[in-house]
């Protein structure tokens, strides 16, 4: 339209706030608004009324940062809880691409939520940190890297921003690499500031395509005394991998975090070779120190070790549950059938809840589920099979013996592994009593009078004391520092493990303890604060370590002799405090970490050995994987993506999430 001679309309009746940002001009009988920023004509008809000048308003990039929320008339605002957007600025020139990103917190404040309308304030638009949040979104929720050029996700992102620049695969990868790179270095000064030591856990991870990846967990408990869990490394492994690669790996590992000095033990599957504990330990041996010679520093998987037994089980007896199943398929293969099999059950008087269904091979807890309800329900398959020419699977008096033998079996491991999930990081205290209970059924076992179940148990048993061989110091050392035990616990199993030899093992576990105590003295800052110079505690004596003595200190000489006229002076270490003490009472509202929380000051060492101590993951299997058959199992979507860039979105995930969650 032709506005040369056109006239600017000033009246009154325009009381509209719209019209400061608009020029209503009139030629002849048509009136149009043109926008001052951006100089668009729209209709300027009071016909038509002012919504969609105010609707421009809102989309027109050449508009300077005023308010929008003056626009949005009450009838244009939702009754139930709604966002408005308060002088948000469309300009994104001044954002520097070095500046520092700050993320949008996902968190809304509940007594926010409360309210009508939830105001963002001053909320510019931010081409560069929209994209990061984008990126952020895709590693926190595990979203396919590809779901940025996929048309639905493309369409909404234009209707719902048609300012944000829609990025490519190639892009938001770039970006979730640098959001790695920053998250990291959170990652690595909070590691630098531990006030204890580090547990490294190592998991063998395995992608679609046949690759597998190794992934480093750090485990510890905070200045809060909270127990935490970091994923450090997901690094791409040679399937066939030798223990000397495995023990480089983690090493290099090691060494570019900078915590080969803060390792306190590393815990492997049962099944992962012996020696790369032992080469990591030798490798940090040479330069550091490793407590209680090393004993404490190679720790496998408890859950691990009742995994492999199960499996010896299940294996033994994989006809017989063939059959089981089988039995089940035919009972509920007709509603002919299920009710005679339901007309037999109460001929023969049997109540049970239980119901009949066939487990999942890849969940061992279900096959257990299966084998208990069809013991229940022993008779009433007999009756069947007797009277049921199509019943053609059946299990003789002995098969059934050895299933209601391995059932019982199952269920002990089944109770076990649930006290080591009942929680998302079970401290390591909880193991020691779970694991005499299996290691004294094992004994039971063996004496079966079946040969076939008596063999089975001698290879569980086999299995277990290997592991037991190597961890049960650990366990013990776990249980005294639970302030309901002490050492209390360790005397009622052992003489039942044990029988006449049982004194020297407690002596054993308690020379540990001692020792254990004192290279923490030597190390703790506390050491010489109301507890006189506890270098040495019982007849246990230490010398200090290379990276504690300082030639230049005078007073070494001082403290020997402090040391020599402190002996015969009765003084107290705090472990012999904590020894002496009454047992706290047992209750199930306990919390450990709270209680050491609480009693650091009374006891600054030995607050300082439970620390490092319980935070060891004695079972490094989470809640979710405790029944799994099959290993772990990278998403699909991510295993395409080359190895930096999965190790990055792994990692970072861990970490945000993990912040969330705090």
């Amino acid at each position: 339209m032709d506005l040369s001679d056109a006239v600017i309309v000033k009246s009154s009746r325009l009381k509209s706030v719209v019209w400061n940002d608009f020029d209503r001009i009139k030629k002849g009988d048509t009136c149009v608004a043109v926008c001052r920023h951006c100089k668009r004509k729209l209709s300027g008809s009071s016909s038509s009324g002012t919504s969609h000048l105010r609707n421009h308003l809102v989309r027109c990039q050449r508009r300077s940062s005023h308010g929008i929320a003056q626009y949005v008339t009450a009838k244009e605002k939702r009754k139930d809880t709604t966002v408005t957007v308060a002088n948000f600025n469309f300009d994104n020139k001044d954002h520097k691409k070095d500046d520092p990103l700050s993320f949008v917190n996902v968190k809304l404040d509940q007594e926010q939520l409360k309210d009508e309308n939830v105001n963002a304030g001053n909320c510019n638009f931010d081409q560069r940190r929209s994209r990061f949040d984008l990126a952020r979104m895709i590693i926190l929720h595990g979203y396919p890297l590809a779901m940025v050029e996929h048309v639905g996700f493309r369409v909404f992102v234009k209707n719902l921003q048609p300012l944000f620049e829609l990025v490519t695969m190639n892009r938001v990868e770039a970006d979730c690499i640098e959001i790695y790179d920053k998250e990291k270095q959170k990652v690595n000064e909070m590691l630098d500031k531990l006030p204890g030591k580090i547990s490294l856990g190592a998991d063998v991870w395995t992608t679609l395509n046949g690759s597998e990846y190794l992934c480093l967990t750090a485990n510890y408990i905070d200045e809060s005394w909270l127990l935490r869990r970091r994923i450090l490394n997901f690094v791409t492994i040679d399937p066939s991998h030798t223990e000397d690669m495995l023990s480089d790996t983690i090493m290099t590992c090691l060494m570019d975090w900078d915590i080969d000095r803060k390792l306190f033990s590393v815990i492997l599957d049962s099944t992962t070779g012996n020696d790369v504990a032992i080469r990591i330990g030798e490798r940090l041996s040479q330069n550091r120190f490793l407590y209680c010679n090393g004993q404490l520093f190679d720790i496998r998987c408890a859950a691990s070790v009742l995994h492999v037994m199960v499996q010896h089980a299940l294996v033994a007896i994989s006809e017989l549950i063939s059959k089981v199943r089988e039995s089940i398929r035919y009972v509920r293969s007709s509603q002919t059938v299920q009710a005679k099999f339901d007309g037999m059950a109460k001929e023969v008087g049997i109540r049970s809840q239980k119901c009949l269904t066939v487990d999942n091979p890849f969940q061992w807890n279900t096959t257990h589920s299966m084998l208990e309800a069809v013991l229940e329900f022993k008779d009433v398959f007999i009756l069947l099979q007797e009277n049921d020419d199509g019943c053609t699977v059946s299990l003789s008096d002995v098969e059934w013996d050895r299933v209601s033998a391995i059932t019982n079996y199952l269920k002990l491991f089944v109770e076990v592994t649930n006290v080591f999930t009942r929680s998302k990081y079970p401290t390591a205290n909880i193991y020691f009593p779970e694991l005499c209970d299996v290691k004294l059924h094992l004994i039971e076992w063996c004496n079966n009078s079946d040969e076939y179940i008596s063999s089975l148990a001698l290879r569980m048993r086999s299995k277990f004391d290997e592991y037991w061989e190597k961890c049960s110091l650990g366990l013990a050392v776990a249980a005294m520092l639970d302030p309901r035990f002490k050492m209390k616990l360790v005397e009622y199993y052992y003489p039942q493990i044990y029988g006449s030899t049982s004194s020297a093992r407690i002596n054993e576990v308690l020379d540990s303890v001692k020792a254990l105590y004192n290279e923490h003295s030597i190390c703790s800052p506390l050491a010489f604060h109301d507890e006189g110079l506890p270098w040495q505690v019982g007849s246990v004596r230490l010398s200090l370590p290379t990276s504690a003595k300082d030639s230049r200190d005078r007073l070494m000489g001082f403290d020997k002799f402090l040391n020599e006229t402190s002996q015969g002076e009765g003084m107290k270490s705090d472990l012999d405090k904590y020894l002496e003490e009454p047992l706290f009472p047992r209750n199930v509202d306990f919390s450990i970490l709270n209680w050491w929380k609480v009693h650091t000051p009374r006891y600054p060492v030995l607050s300082m050995m439970a620390r490092n101590m319980l935070g060891i993951p004695m079972s490094k299997v989470p809640p979710e994987l405790a029944f799994n058959t099959d290993g772990r199992v990278l998403d699909r979507d991510w295993s395409s993506l080359n190895p930096a860039t999965i190790q990055a979105l792994v990692c970072s995930q861990d970490w945000i999430r993990n912040e969330l969650e705090n």
